[in-house]
């Protein structure tokens, strides 16, 4: 290795040379060289990734209070007497879906549901978050109305979208004179969180810490004004190389000579000769 810092007036462009390569008097990225770099980084890069997806699980489990949904389903239509008058009374009641549904977010239901939900659930909140806990929808075609309520807590979805549906059908008939209301299903109690998701956060933190590692290792090596190859000040900056320094690593007893023992022939028996000598490191 070269312990060699380099000038800060071409720090900069030294760091860009370690991860591009010049061809016709351009500059264009390697991207063996950033291959090399990410593999240097390898285990930095894994450890974010992890810290990332340790963060986000964190985050849903102990930061990010589980909401909850429960749907019912109200089918509304007029009754009909013989087919031709069924079918346009059928079309009649579809064209009037949309007005269902926003009756059902209209404080003329929600008010008396408000007042419900608060007598058996203790419900916290008000008109305004009632209704923005409620959400009406309706298949193409269909006379059936789904309306899903979401709330921190299961049983209490389930209520509200309970209510919401019998006092749907005692005040629609009034309302608009549909003489047929028939509740679908009920809205049952599903203690399974429709939020947050726990894969998509996952995934969004070890999709993050990736990044960040990588990063992290691209401004290290950018950073880095320590050359480590000889040919890099040859072939990427241009420079002579007129020769190599070596270090000795030896001992005081030894220093710039070679310690040649010859062993007793008569006392052991042996003509092997011990040579000891000095180790080499390049700098």
């Amino acid at each position: 290795m070269y312990d060699v810092d380099i000038d800060k007036n071409i720090w900069i462009v030294f760091g860009w040379e370690k991860i591009m390569s010049r061809k016709d008097d351009e500059a264009i990225i390697d991207l063996s060289k950033l291959m090399i770099v990410l593999k240097n980084d390898i285990v930095s890069i894994i450890t974010w990734m992890i810290l990332g997806l340790i963060l986000a699980l964190g985050t849903v489990f102990f930061l990010i209070e589980p909401r909850y949904s429960s749907s019912i389903d109200i089918l509304v239509n007029q009754k009909a007497n013989n087919a031709q008058v069924q079918y346009a009374t059928q079309q009649a009641d579809l064209q009037a879906i949309n007005t269902y549904k926003d009756v059902l977010t209209k404080p003329i239901i929600l008010a008396s549901v408000l007042k419900e939900v608060k007598r058996i659930d203790n419900y916290q909140g008000n008109l305004s978050t009632l209704e923005k806990s409620i959400k009406v929808s309706n298949q193409t075609n269909s006379q059936v109305v789904t309306v899903t309520v979401t709330d921190k807590n299961a049983y209490v979805a389930a209520d509200v979208a309970n209510t919401i549906g019998k006092v749907f059908t005692k005040k629609v008939k009034k309302m608009m004179q549909v003489d047929n209301v028939t509740i679908v299903s009920n809205a049952k109690v599903s203690t399974r969180p429709v939020s947050p998701n726990k894969k998509i956060f996952a995934l969004m933190g070890a999709v993050t810490g990736l990044v960040v590692g990588i990063v992290v290792a691209f401004i290290k090596e950018l950073t880095d004004k320590t050359v480590k190859d000889s040919s890099f000040l040859t072939d990427e900056l241009g420079l002579t190389n007129i020769g190599s320094v070596y270090h000795l690593d030896i001992n005081d007893n030894d220093y710039g000579i070679v310690e040649a023992i010859a062993r007793n022939k008569i006392s052991n028996g042996s003509d092997e000769e011990e040579i000891s000598t000095p180790r080499r490191r390049r700098v």
